[in-house]
This record gives structure tokens, C-alpha cells and sequence, in this order.
């Protein structure tokens, strides 16, 4: 059974165009895993416990700066309760596509135990 040459172009052009959104999307995804990686390397190191709420701010901010990732001091939540330290952060990033825009909300965090 031979399949015509239509649906083989249709198959070529969407997969093309998904292969195109993988790779306008996929930067935004890995620095949202490197900044987890960083926020649970802060929650799971014990020192950082008795640091203060700013400083540990600070690092978050400092590092997804680094990263280029647009983040302000109120989207860092530290919080701290008997077993340990929270860190959340909560941001959302546009990326804009021809003829609409993309809102990705990402929210890394962890905390220790």
C-alpha cells in the first residue's frame, strides 16, 4: 500500500514545526532545572539553615541573574519550619511566537528535611 505524497509532506511539515517549538522551548526548561538543582543544593546543605532569610534570597537571585532568568526579590519565598528550610520560587517567563505569546510559569523548589 503506497501512501500518497501529500501525507508524507503533511508529516514532514508538522514534525519540522515540532522539532522547531522543542528548540524555541527547550532553553527556558533547562534553566528552570539547573535553578532547581541550585535551590535543592541550598535546602539540602545543613549550614544553611541558620542563614538568614536574605542571604539565602540573595544566592537564588544572584544565580538565576547569572542564568538569565528575569526573577525579582517577592518571587523567592524562604520559609523555615521544624524540620528544616523551604525554598519556592515562582516565576513566569513570555516567549513570544509569531502571532501569539507563550506564558511558561515555572516553579522550582525543595526543601530539606
Amino acid at each position: 500500500m503506497r501512501v500518497a505524497r501529500w501525507r508524507i509532506a503533511a508529516g514532514c511539515v508538522i514534525l519540522a514545526g515540532l522539532v522547531g517549538l522543542l528548540a524555541i522551548f527547550a532553553p527556558y526548561y533547562i534553566r528552570n532545572l539547573e535553578l532547581q538543582n541550585f535551590v535543592s543544593g541550598i535546602t539540602r546543605d545543613p549550614q544553611n539553615v541558620s542563614k538568614p532569610d536574605d542571604v539565602l534570597r540573595g544566592w537564588v537571585l544572584d544565580q538565576a541573574h547569572s542564568m538569565g532568568v528575569a526573577i525579582k526579590e517577592d518571587n523567592v519565598h524562604v520559609s523555615r519550619t521544624e524540620g528544616g528550610l523551604h525554598i519556592d520560587v515562582r516565576y513566569v517567563v513570555p516567549v513570544s511566537l509569531p502571532g501569539y505569546t507563550v506564558a511558561l510559569h515555572f516553579y522550582p523548589g525543595a526543601g530539606s528535611r
